[in-house]
């Protein structure tokens, strides 16, 4: 399903994290390692990136043979740029490669917040020809205080599949029916439209059908289906319905109704993956 994986990293905790969790993609074959040394600007020590670079290829070398180790085939990559941006360069090599997956990490270094999605996410994300899969981390401690990683042992086991019914999330929802590993899935509608009362009862009785119909068809296929019809604001409704269920993974579409008034990725597909507490897969779709 996804065979070729590109896993840019900035070598920070977080993205190491991450790597731990590449054999959990369903297909995974090959794995791309890149990171950027981004030599557009002077370091504090003047124009001096030979270190950093040095440095990358050995982690990467030690991160690819990792890989290896679990049977995945792995190639390693250090790109220096002395112009554009570190997002271009992911998403160039993503082109150039022709990979079917960019894994990222929802931050990196430059971490602000743990509920903001970092600038090169961000751009990866909205601008990529292909799936991605943005990381995301929930911590509990132990009893001694150390924090215990929850999310990254079968990452699509248990998936909420948002859908406003169009073309886009309904292609989307197909590409997830027929991918393996799945046990469980959530079905979410929200309805967020309605003049009155009478008017929003009936848009959710025909989404409960709507969503009643599609979980037969994943229950054809051996996959445990429940349905949810929600009113509110699609993204706030979402990621509450991502909480309560306890998922896995939430999967949608890179649109939905209306995209042709949206540039790159849909504005409820990116307030969803902005305020996620949970791994989003954002599916391409023609």
């Amino acid at each position: 399903m996804f065979e070729k994986v590109l896993f840019p990293t900035d070598f920070s905790e977080y993205a190491q994290k991450n790597l731990e969790c590449i054999g959990e993609i369903p297909g995974v074959k090959e794995v791309l390692l890149l990171h950027v040394v981004d030599a557009t600007y002077p370091s504090k020590r003047g124009w001096r990136h030979g270190p950093h670079t040095e440095n990358a290829n050995i982690r990467l070398e030690e991160q690819r043979e990792h890989l290896e180790s679990l049977g995945l085939k792995a190639r390693a990559k250090v790109d220096v740029i002395t112009s554009g941006d570190v997002p271009l360069t992911i998403l160039d090599t993503a082109n150039e490669e022709n990979v079917s997956l960019i894994v990222l990490g929802a931050r990196g270094k430059g971490i602000i917040g743990s509920r903001l999605l970092g600038g090169v996410s961000t751009n990866v994300m909205r601008h990529a020809k292909t799936n991605v899969l943005t990381m995301r981390y929930k911590f509990t401690e132990s009893l001694d205080g150390r924090p215990l990683e929850k999310f990254c042992q079968r990452i699509f086991s248990k998936v909420l599949l948002p859908t406003d019914f169009s073309k886009p999330s309904m292609d989307a929802l197909s590409f997830m029916r027929d991918m393996e590993g799945i046990h469980e899935v959530v079905l979410e509608h929200v309805v967020s439209r309605g003049e009155t009362e009478e008017e929003i009862e009936a848009s959710v009785s025909e989404a409960k059908k709507k969503l009643e119909d599609i979980g037969q068809e994943f229950s054809s296929k051996g996959i445990i289906a429940k349905t949810h019809v929600h009113v509110g604001d699609p993204p706030v409704e979402i990621n509450s319905a991502a909480e309560e269920e306890d998922v896995s993974l939430i999967a949608m579409s890179r649109h939905g109704k209306g995209w042709f008034r949206e540039m790159l990725v849909g504005s409820t597909t990116y307030d969803v993956v902005r305020n996620a507490k949970r791994p989003v897969l954002i599916v391409k779709t023609k």
